[in-house]
């Protein structure tokens, strides 16, 4: 576990429902209905789900990292895009689980390079510290899987 000794920010939200209900953040800024997608049974409705939010979150924190390791090395990346897609589904011990996968589209680095400052952001950003060894986390540069050592 990483010792946390400064805590800079904190975010609070709370949600009422499951994952049929509705979620707000303690400041307002996302207010947003649940819903649970046909996919999984649910009506589909227009609110969004956990693995949306989820999503949003990791592919922000995610490129953040990314457009500091590039800015180090003298690297644009303003046009460069970070998708984030987070599947759930069950488990054979019982219940649910998530992946995820993140991949990004750089066509104006080598692939070489958009490979190093994947590899780079995914041992910094701390979504990924959060899901390392809990979620199977794909990384792709577009949409061709990177090989990754084990952390």
């Amino acid at each position: 576990m990483i010792e946390q000794t400064n805590v800079l920010y904190t975010a609070e939200a709370t949600a009422t429902g499951g994952r049929e209900g509705h979620a707000r953040t303690s400041d307002r800024r996302l207010d947003v209905d649940l819903d649970v997608p046909r996919e999984m049974g649910g009506k589909g409705g227009a609110g969004t789900n956990p693995e949306q939010l989820f999503a949003v979150g990791y592919a922000a924190c995610f490129q953040s990292a990314l457009l500091r390791f590039a800015a180090g090395l003298g690297l644009d990346l303003t046009d460069a895009r970070l998708t984030a897609r987070v599947g759930i589904g069950l488990v054979p011990s019982g219940g649910f689980g998530l992946v995820a996968a993140l991949d990004l589209d750089a066509p104006q680095l080598s692939r070489a390079m958009a490979v190093d400052l994947m590899s780079r952001a995914h041992e910094a950003c701390p979504y990924s510290r959060a899901t390392r060894g809990n979620i199977e986390v794909t990384l792709t540069v577009g949409g061709a899987t990177i090989e990754q050592q084990a952390a």
